[in-house]
């Protein structure tokens, strides 16, 4: 009997939520084709950028992006490619300054544990794009079967070691390990993932920031700012509340003025909910689960979902979608991400800023 996958018929007029049983090898991906560009312009940052840890001096100076459309396709097309593109340009340049002026290059420090491939390949693109930027990077692989001591001793050593300004570990680590005494050991003026539990608690407090805010969270509001569009007042729906992603980006949005509500996978009547909202960050991790009926005509949609659907058209066998109806949101949505190209490339480059931004900080660089 064929595997089979139940995935949401994104490409049909089933009703909204409706799934089907899907053989794997039948699945196809159909692909949005584009054909009118038109030029829009990127706002500046405002107040808000600090939290961000952005110099608006000197960072993310305003541009101009292309955007897609066809007569069916109403949406702009966030392009964070572009806007990552930009901003490790940027980057690249203080860097730069930073070494001519005081002679410090900033320094980020990755520990991976196993063989996994997948984050073998993370911490290979986060390594190139050190090189690119002028961030000189260190790299520790352990075994899978190394202890949860040896991985505190590297980052203890890490901790002390003053040419280092940030320190990753990357995810998932072996079960035998405790996650939480890991990520706790990393020092808080080094964090840059943003996931001590000391940098989430200043971001949840009125009055307190954080010294790091999570990379993709923060990629994302910083491309709802690069797009000019309003936060303060509107309805935000974040979908997923995990703590990378759907927790921190609600803190975020509210420290914007949003009105925010979280969808999980308890929530009852989660289309109900998402309709409601202008503003939608979704990172549910479930393929095409939000449909074009889910959204509020108008909505501005970042899809932070990378999902992997199998497609024999692909030379790798699958082909990625996000957690929303691509083709159905743009008919619905103003602006949107697409999948790939979205909001992946914004994480690492907001890596990037943070590791910049912590080199700054250690050497009151201005």
């Amino acid at each position: 009997m064929a595997s089979t996958l139940i995935v949401p018929d994104c490409s049909s007029s089933t009703a909204a939520g409706a799934f089907r049983f899907i053989p794997v090898n039948k699945i196809r991906i159909r692909r949005s084709v584009f054909h009118v560009h038109q030029q829009i312009s990127i706002a500046r940052l405002g107040p808000k950028a600090s939290l961000l840890n952005i110099d608006t001096r000197r960072l993310f100076s305003p541009m101009a992006l292309t955007v897609a459309s066809n007569a069916e396709t109403s949406a702009k097309v966030i392009d964070g490619k572009s806007v990552a593109k930009h901003i490790r340009e940027e980057i690249s340049t203080e860097i730069s300054r930073m070494k001519e002026a005081i002679g410090v290059i900033p320094g980020l420090a990755v520990v991976l544990v196993g063989d996994r491939k997948d984050s073998a390949t993370y911490v290979r693109n986060k390594k190139k794009a050190c090189d690119d930027v002028g961030i000189k990077s260190y790299e520790i692989r352990l075994p899978e079967d190394s202890t949860e001591q040896e991985v505190l001793k590297y980052i203890s050593e890490f901790n002390d070691d003053p040419s280092i300004h940030g320190i990753l570990v990357q995810l998932p680590l072996p079960r035998h390990m405790n996650e939480e005494n890991v990520l706790n050991a990393v020092s808080i003026d080094k964090d840059v993932d943003g996931f001590h539990p000391l940098n989430i608690g200043r971001l949840a407090m009125r009055g307190r920031e954080p010294m790091f805010v999570p990379c993709t969270p923060k990629g994302c509001i910083v491309l709802l700012h690069r797009y000019g569009v309003t936060i303060k007042g509107k309805r935000a729906v974040v979908i997923g509340r995990s703590n990378i992603v759907g927790m921190p980006a609600a803190l975020l949005l509210q420290r914007e003025d949003a009105t925010v509500t979280i969808v999980h996978s308890r929530t009852k009547n989660p289309e109900e909910i998402v309709r409601q909202a202008d503003i939608i960050i979704s990172a549910a991790g479930q393929p095409n689960m939000v449909r074009g009926s889910w959204i509020k005509p108008g909505a501005v949609i970042i899809d932070v979902g990378i999902n992997p659907v199998d497609d024999p058209e692909s030379p790798r066998g699958y082909h990625l979608v996000g957690d929303v109806c691509y083709e159905e949101a743009c008919r619905v949505a103003s602006a949107i991400t697409p999948v790939p190209g979205g909001v992946g490339p914004m994480t690492i480059a907001m890596l990037l800023s943070n590791t910049l931004s912590s080199a700054k900080r250690a050497h009151n660089f201005d």
